[in-house]
């Protein structure tokens, strides 16, 4: 399970992030200890007010829970875990709030708590919270013998396909998946050995190199937007460097974006555009589909909530009717039949809690199964863009390189036939 964690203040923008249902597809406030309030908005700004008593702005600490996407990991795991991760930090008897998000097919957790003792009016330290919660995420996935991933072993090999948040947002603009964008250009890298043949990886996947204004040197795709290379190489700007030079005599953004809107014909925009207009009709089409199941997925959550609550009721009354009263019950107080009652009553709550539970998680999985499967085709569609567009950023680069050396290949007959001797 990867945990992943921070110090934060702003409550209540973390409250309406938690609880937003248009990013998620079921959320579900599962826990809240230690607040007078019964939402999660109350909750933090009862947090808040307590923090202004202190000098601390960063008044919450804020814990996501993401268990391996192909596991079942019911409720108790997650409980159980959020209690070994109060105990570690030192947090334990700190007011907290615990919400589950479900969204394409996955579920996992986010654990809040306040960080004021209200006792000492002081902030709870946190130090070394990430080394701790890396230890704890490799004991977890021992301990359930899930598949732990690499970067987990050992951090030198992370991903390096990883992104930020402006790197995704800019890849999103342009419709391209960005993890996809990155490992192209570091494959580019990884097959050559100096500019020219760096140069020309790019221009086969339809990428070109130019200088930046003040990023040194940059790449730009076929519609002209600009990445910065050291970034998406995740390399150093002098590594760069050192292999490309310094890049002084290659074309600026605007000279590099000029020539490509020059070249780009028609017909290869024209085949971009009916690739992305293909997608997303079926997009639409399987969007659609998400979003009625989702629907209906709710309304079988809402109706078993509805049903648990009304056995469990019609129960609670039975068992209170075994309780006898007046006279009678202090009979069966002073012959103790009142605690066998009693005793009978707790046992007969807790088995019908068990159950509930185990019909709560038999829904979430089922319904999940139905969601991961809808998900798969989901990735399969976007993988199939990410195809297509892949071999017409090929195809572009070709397209280039002919209609350059077609340039150059002019230019020479421009200059043979001003050479030609006159009779």
């Amino acid at each position: 399970m990867i945990l992943k964690a921070s110090q934060r203040g702003s409550g209540q923008d973390l409250a309406a992030h938690l609880m937003r249902v248009d990013d998620n597809e079921h959320v579900l406030l599962h826990e809240l200890r230690g607040f007078a309030s019964d939402n999660l908005k109350g909750a933090f700004k009862e947090a808040e007010a307590v923090s202004r008593g202190t000098a601390c702005r960063q008044y919450l600490f804020s814990l996501s829970l993401n268990p391996p996407e192909q596991e079942r990991v019911p409720v108790e795991i997650f409980e159980a875990t959020v209690d070994r991760i109060e105990k570690r930090l030192g947090l334990q008897g700190q007011p907290r709030a615990l919400v589950f998000h479900e969204k394409e097919g996955r579920r996992h957790a986010h654990c809040v708590w306040s960080r004021i003792d209200a006792d000492t009016m002081t902030a709870k330290q946190m130090s070394f919270f990430k080394t701790k919660l890396n230890a704890l995420s490799r004991e977890l996935y021992l301990e359930h013998g899930w598949k732990m991933p690499r970067g987990l072993e050992n951090s030198a090999e992370r991903n390096p396909t990883n992104f930020t948040l402006a790197e995704w947002q800019q890849a999103k603009r342009q419709q391209i998946d960005p993890r996809w964008l990155k490992s192209t250009l570091q494959d580019c890298w990884k097959i050559s050995d100096d500019r020219k043949s760096f140069a020309r990886a790019l221009e086969d996947r339809g990428f070109f190199l130019a200088k930046g204004d003040k990023r040194g040197h940059v790449v730009l795709d076929h519609q002209g937007e600009v990445y910065s290379l050291p970034r998406m190489l995740g390399l150093k700007t002098k590594e760069v460097r050192a292999r490309l030079g310094a890049g002084d005599d290659l074309p600026s953004v605007a000279d590099a974006q000029k020539t490509i809107g020059a070249r780009m014909t028609p017909a290869i925009r024209r085949h971009v555009a009916e690739s992305r207009e293909r997608f997303k009709r079926q997009s639409e089409h399987l969007g659609k589909r998400k979003s009625e199941m989702t629907d209906r997925h709710r309304a079988a959550r809402d109706d078993l909530r509805q049903r648990q609550k009304d056995e469990w009721d019609r129960e609670n009354v039975a068992r209170s009717q075994r309780l006898p009263k007046g006279l009678r019950g202090l009979w069966h107080r002073l012959t103790g039949e009142y605690r066998k009652v009693r005793a009978l009553n707790e046992a007969e709550a807790r088995e019908t809690r068990g159950r509930h539970i185990n019909e709560r998680q038999d829904l979430f999985d089922a319904q999940r199964g139905e969601r991961s499967a809808l998900q798969s085709e989901i990735k399969q569609a976007r993988q199939t863009q990410a195809q297509q567009l892949s071999e017409l950023r090929q195809e572009i680069g070709r397209f280039l390189r002919f209609s350059k050396s077609r340039t150059s290949q002019d230019r020479g007959r421009d200059i043979s036939s001003g050479l030609k001797l006159g009779r």
